[in-house]
């Protein structure tokens, strides 16, 4: 197993975060790692997500949701091909710090028999969940200046 992590303080309400990475119409517009998503958001569901990791090609896959918790987190799973090859357990997590303050974790945790040959793939995921990050602590904080 393989997990990459990546946290960020965010200085806003977890219910304008929240609204923000649920709202999956406009992911477009401001995520330059997860590019297009796109489905329901009921537990059990799958959804299709088009990332595209720094140096890498863009990948489309259909994971399935796990978790749905409002302002705590978002988590799915996903597979290469077929289960056990190349699976992600993607995890995208609100922790309230104060009223208006969050720690936000993004997540996910690799498992298959491909994983040794995907390593230079998973460098570059780690990269694209940090600009990633920093791109939602921008919109999410400019959100909250403007009284939006």
């Amino acid at each position: 197993m393989k997990e990459i992590y990546s946290e960020i303080e965010i200085n806003a309400p977890a219910n304008v975060v929240w609204d923000i990475i649920t709202d999956f119409d406009n992911y477009p517009e401001w995520n330059p790692f997860i590019m297009e998503i796109s489905g329901n958001q009921i537990v059990g569901k799958q959804i299709e997500v088009l990332i595209k990791p720094l140096n890498s090609n863009e990948m489309r896959f259909r994971p399935k949701i796990l978790v749905y918790k409002p302002e705590e987190e978002l988590r799915w799973m996903g597979k290469l091909w077929i289960p056990k090859l190349f699976d992600g357990e993607h995890s995208l997590i609100i922790k309230k710090i104060a009223e208006n303050k969050v720690l936000f974790i993004q997540k996910e945790k690799f498992r298959g028999l491909l994983i040794p040959l995907f390593q230079g793939l998973l460098k570059n995921t780690e990269s694209g969940f940090k600009i990633m990050n920093q791109a939602l602590k921008s919109l999410a904080e400019n959100r909250v200046n403007k009284g939006l």
